[in-house]
């Protein structure tokens, strides 16, 4: 594939020159775009992206697992703080690999204020994830974040940021203090976002503190890019008015994405299968975001290459796609749900559904209808409800002011008990172990219950279905690219300065 051409981009005159990929590979959670997903598409030239979201969780248990390849213990011998990587080490690296009938060890858990274990491990964890990703060439790298998962945001991005990363993104919310946080991290400063705290009669705040936890092993850091995931030019137009919350570059995301998506606008109304209907109001007007001068991609239904070749014509760098990479080879999820899903895929009947119940968080979330998955109504019944991990759990405001926690996906009677009402809890599926199973690393139980997988995709399959006619056996990530552009021009190589716009990427 061609290299990629490269621009500057104009929000931050100190950030570095970084390219502008006609493909973004989506951040999908927890793992699904791992680091060699991502390194794969950055070597072409694309923007690679790994999940910031649970990392602790999956270097924790990768190390548990033996460390396969050894690839995260090479990438912690690299990271600045040796001592720190050390202790990670030593608390969970497992010679050979646990036998599988040991439950994984539990984690630190977020809190206002994490334990110092906890920042240390949720550190590590994206370091070494971003590491992997960059290594072996000189692409751009990305990471994707949720706005909702407030509590982990401050040390997920400090990690990302000492592993080089390129771009921060982030969406589920409105993540305008996310410019000033990447500022003071690479100033050496504490890095500090506010909370939504339920109930909260006070503005509080989660912070992660460079200089406490790595001293003098703290290295230069780099501002990296910030791509603001919208879904409309409202939104867009309205970080763009405050240099203080400008982004460098939006992500339009069309309710069809994968994962989390907005709810619509106006009064929740279901259409007969019981999923939002979203309508006009629901989609950003282009015109108005080209207006706003900051580049953007679009996301959302985007994975043939005449839609992507039409983002282009309509004023965007290119796209961001998710459900096609998700799919191919090189993703996280496992060998036995890939195959699954690519079965159905062949054979006419793969739905995916956008549950507006599914996530604890209250956004709708899709998941995709397979066997022996939280998806089925009975796999759902069967599980005891319980909240471990607790990634998604909402800090509220008790009577007497102090912080307590809770998740509309934890047993009902502890939920009611802390605040929140039965309707909450009502179809809410655990999100945070439903998709660690996916990628392999789902929670074995004491009593023998193992975790079952939830498949998240995009609701247009009709890239994937040409994929799959193309490549019946599957396809890999270069697949997905060669497919994806080839309606763009070859650029034309050119030297790379100041402001120049550069052409889309192409293979």
């Amino acid at each position: 594939m061609a290299a990629l051409l490269t621009e500057t981009l104009p929000a931050d005159p100190d950030a570095a020159h970084r390219a502008r990929p006609a493909v973004i590979q989506g951040g999908m959670g927890v793992a699904v775009s791992g680091w060699r997903l991502a390194r794969e598409v950055s070597r072409t030239g694309h923007l690679g992206v790994v999940s910031g979201t649970a990392m602790d969780a999956v270097i924790a248990r990768r190390l548990q697992d033996g460390d396969p390849g050894g690839h995260y213990r090479r990438a912690l011998a690299h990271f600045p703080g040796r001592a720190m990587a050390q202790r990670v080490v030593d608390t969970y690296f497992v010679e050979g690999g646990r036998d599988p009938d040991t439950p994984y060890k539990p984690l630190p858990k977020l809190m206002m204020h994490t334990a110092q274990a906890g920042q240390e491990l949720a550190v590590v964890g994206n370091f070494a994830e971003v590491w992997l990703a960059k290594e072996g060439h000189d692409g751009v790298v990305g990471v994707n974040c949720l706005e909702k998962i407030q509590l982990a945001t401050p040390t997920a991005i400090l990690g990302a940021m000492l592993g080089g990363v390129d771009y921060v993104l982030m969406g589920a919310g409105i993540p305008r203090e996310v410019p000033q946080l990447l500022r003071s991290l690479a100033a050496g400063e504490v890095g500090r976002i506010p909370v939504d705290v339920a109930g909260g009669t006070l503005q509080r705040f989660v912070q992660v503190d460079p200089r406490d936890l790595l001293g003098a092993d703290l290295p230069e850091l780099t501002r990296p890019d910030f791509l603001a995931i919208v879904s409309l030019d409202q939104l867009a137009s309205y970080m763009n008015r405050d240099a203080e919350i400008r982004p460098d570059g939006f992500v339009v995301e069309r309710p069809p994405a994968g994962g989390h998506s907005a709810p619509p606008r106006g009064r929740l109304q279901l259409d007969d299968n019981g999923e939002p209907v979203y309508g006009a109001r629901d989609e950003a007007d282009l015109d108005k975001m080209a207006a706003i001068g900051l580049p953007f991609w679009m996301a959302g239904a985007y994975g043939t290459p005449d839609q992507v070749a039409a983002a282009v014509r309509a004023g965007a760098v290119g796209v961001q796609v998710g459900t096609l990479f998700a799919l191919c080879c090189d993703s996280g999820i496992t060998d036995a749900s890939r195959e699954q899903v690519l079965d159905r895929l062949r054979a006419g009947d793969l739905t995916v559904r956008n549950d507006p119940r599914a996530s604890p968080t209250g956004f709708p979330f899709k998941v995709v209808t397979l066997e022996d998955t939280v998806s089925q109504a009975e796999v759902y019944e069967d599980r005891t409800r319980l909240c471990d991990l607790s990634y998604l759990r909402q800090p509220f405001e008790r009577a007497n002011g102090t912080i307590g926690y809770r998740c509309a996906g934890e047993p009902v009677h502890m939920y009611v008990k802390k605040g929140g009402t039965v309707e909450d809890t009502e179809g809410r599926k655990c999100l945070c172990n439903g998709l660690t199973a996916t990628i392999g690393i789902g929670q074995h139980r004491k009593d023998g219950y193992d975790e079952p997988a939830l498949v998240t995709l995009g609701e247009d399959l009709e890239g994937a279905k040409e994929l799959i006619r193309r490549h019946p056996q599957g396809w890999s990530a270069t697949d997905a690219l060669a497919y994806l552009v080839e309606q763009l021009p070859v650029p034309t190589p050119r030297p790379t300065v100041g402001s120049e716009v550069a052409a889309p990427a192409t293979t």
